[in-house]
């Protein structure tokens, strides 16, 4: 599907607080992130993937800026969690729970999922950062800014610790073109300067980990991961239903009850006839 199909419209924020919300330790950007989905499906995840964290990727909402309609865009999007781009649930922040709806273009499985649900998801950088490719990236943003391959690896760190610090790619590109002299001499320069001085604070961090809820994506029932298979709970990914427990006692049929009854009741009536 053309990018020029779907709407030119903005693409609406949800409120805050809920949203997309990316995934930690994504894969840079390439042209087949979504080669494994079905053409509809992988339209749908590389224009998911383009929007800004924070978007508001509902059902409704997408189906009124791509050219599908609500029923198709709910059977995409529960094949895109199937593939391990999707994942929606809860997240207790502050005491309170938070609907939250995480995104990677990376496909993730279940185990991956489950780490992430305990808040210990390993770090899997690839060959090159998610800095470098920022930083690379800078020329096509403002050509003022152009930068070598050297020099994207010696900046990488000083990005990394912004990454680390909660801040996005926008935000980080917003501070390295937005005003700029003119001309620009030494832009790496002009880069490290400002990668060290708007250095935003250190945000303050949770000493537990998170506590999250992820949904079946068919039903929306809150599970931990475990209990989640491709995204889809048991009953809903067509497992078989677990056998009911055995009864302590076996049920006696309808016949016998009435007759250890009637049984009672005699007993009762010949004590009674003793003591008159």
């Amino acid at each position: 599907m053309a990018d020029a199909e779907f709407s030119a419209a903005p693409h609406p924020l949800a409120n805050p607080g809920y949203g997309k919300r990316s995934a930690p330790y994504e894969q840079a950007r390439g042209g087949s992130d979504f080669a494994h989905l079905r053409p509809r499906e992988a339209a749908i995840a590389a224009y998911i993937d383009r929007l800004a964290d924070g978007s508001d990727i509902s059902v409704k909402t997408l189906a009124k800026h791509l050219p599908y309609g609500q029923c198709a865009m709910r059977t995409a999007l529960t094949r895109i969690t199937r593939a391990g781009h999707l994942r929606r649930g809860r997240e207790c922040l502050d005491g309170r729970w938070i609907t939250r709806t995480w995104w990677t273009r990376t496909a993730r499985d279940d185990a991956w999922w489950s780490a992430f649900q305990r808040g210990d998801v390993p770090k899997q950088r690839p060959t090159r950062s998610r800095a470098y490719i920022l930083l690379a990236a800078l020329g096509r943003t403002d050509a003022a800014m152009s930068l070598s391959h050297t020099e994207c690896h010696a900046l990488a760190p000083l990005v990394e610790e912004w990454f680390a610090r909660d801040a996005t790619e926008d935000h980080v590109t917003r501070a390295l073109t937005s005003g700029l002299p003119t001309p620009v001499h030494h832009p790496a320069a002009l880069a490290r300067r400002r990668l060290t001085t708007k250095l935003p604070p250190e945000p303050i961090r949770r000493e537990r980990p998170p506590l999250r809820l992820l949904e079946c994506a068919k039903c929306g029932a809150p599970a931990y991961t475990d209990h989640l298979r491709e995204g889809a709970c048991g009953p809903c990914h067509g497992d078989d239903p677990a056998p009911a427990p055995a009864r302590r006692h076996p049920v006696l049929p309808a016949a016998r009850v009435r007759a250890h009854a009637a049984a009672i009741r005699a007993r009762e009536a010949a004590r009674e006839g003793t003591h008159t």
